[in-house]
């Protein structure tokens, strides 16, 4: 996956309610009532933090995140809780911090399926009996708003500036469950299709400029940039159509995961 620049947590909180959404329904799942110690990998502006902290008000909790915009709201917005920008690719915890519960979400989907597992496995095995591994993924490369991302892509005068731009694939649930359960007594693996009701196609264009479209964009400069989004949009308009109430339904499936140790 091409590296895109630094994130925007301002674009990214556009749909905020929508975002947190999954990372409310992924908490749900995770069967521990009072961990002492938890990590959210991938904290971005704090939105996920925030509903960790609401759930676990005496977890000692740490946020982390490899964008320093990202980092630089979550500390405006949870000032009391540890934020620090770090990769996940190389993070591990201090020696003697014992974790009970690493929280993941919407950001695993940005590694190959190697580095994911790879990752969950440093962090994880080290860990007591009982600790939590909790992630879930967007899983929606064969969606229209991501097939016509490509599409558009690659027929535009911008073509060869973005040659191999694109998201890693997901392993699929089976390889997934194969790999972590030789370390894992317990594996779960679900999917939930969301549908957000948002306010027309150019709201779409939006959601995805705060992640998904952020990448190609990253090349393009100016004028290309505005005719590569316009392109876009007309793709998007013909492929989400317009509801009775004048707004857009925007399906997106999501891919949700709790190994525990």
């Amino acid at each position: 996956m091409t590296k895109a620049k630094d994130w925007n947590a301002s674009q990214y909180l556009k749909f905020e309610n929508e975002r947190t959404l999954p990372t409310r329904n992924l908490l749900d799942r995770v069967p521990l009532s009072s961990p002492k110690r938890i990590i959210d990998l991938g904290c971005g502006p704090g939105n996920s933090t925030s509903v960790l902290a609401t759930r676990y008000p005496d977890a000692k909790i740490t946020g982390l995140d490899s964008s320093p915009d990202m980092i630089k709201k979550a500390q405006t917005v949870l000032p009391e809780r540890d934020f620090h920008v770090a990769d996940l690719t190389t993070y591990k915890p201090e020696a003697g911090d014992a974790v009970d519960l690493f929280f993941s979400s919407a950001v695993f989907h940005w590694l190959t399926a190697d580095d994911r597992i790879a990752v969950i496995r440093r962090l994880l095995e080290p860990q007591a009996p009982g600790s939590v591994f909790a992630i879930q993924v967007p899983n929606n490369l064969s969606e229209p708003v991501h097939v016509l991302m490509r599409e558009t892509a690659a027929e535009g005068p911008w073509a060869g500036k973005l040659a191999g731009v694109q998201r890693n694939e997901l392993e699929s649930v089976q390889v997934m469950y194969d790999r972590l359960k030789p370390f894992c007594g317990e594996v779960h693996v679900w999917e939930t299709s969301y549908y957000h009701s948002v306010e027309g196609p150019e709201a779409v264009v939006e959601w995805v400029k705060g992640a998904g479209l952020k990448p190609f964009v990253d090349r393009l400069e100016g004028g290309e940039r505005e005719a590569f989004l316009e392109a876009y949009l007309e793709k998007i308009k013909r492929a989400y159509p317009v509801s009775v109430d004048g707004r857009v339904l925007f399906k997106f499936p999501r891919l949700f995961m709790v190994a525990v140790k």
